[in-house]
């Protein structure tokens, strides 16, 4: 199967006060994670060095062994700092007490 001509990928990556999206030419057979190495965003971003990457194509998460297509974007996910659904449960439980739980 051909590629067309001059197809990319994009990879990106978010902080709360940042983002950066860096788009690579793609080639048959480039995985994500590949894909996350030729962006040069690991070298940018000195906090990804060394740690397991947390992956997805369009918000859906994939394994870093993942084929692309021409058009996908990679995104880097950041590590939760909390559940989600225990900071939902301590919100509702401070809202039937009638404030706000933190």
């Amino acid at each position: 199967m051909s590629r067309p001509e001059g197809a990319t990928v994009e990879v990106a990556y978010a902080l709360r006060e940042r983002q950066r999206v860096v788009e690579i030419e793609f080639k048959d057979g480039l995985t994500a994670l590949e894909a996350v190495e030729r962006s040069g965003l690991l070298a940018e971003f000195g906090e990804l060095a060394g740690r397991k990457l947390d992956l997805g194509i369009f918000g859906r998460v994939v394994r870093p062994d993942r084929l692309l297509t021409p058009g996908d974007r990679v995104e880097i996910y950041r590590p939760l700092r909390a559940d989600p659904r225990d900071t939902r449960r301590r919100m509702a439980a401070g809202a039937r007490r009638g404030g706000a739980a933190r």
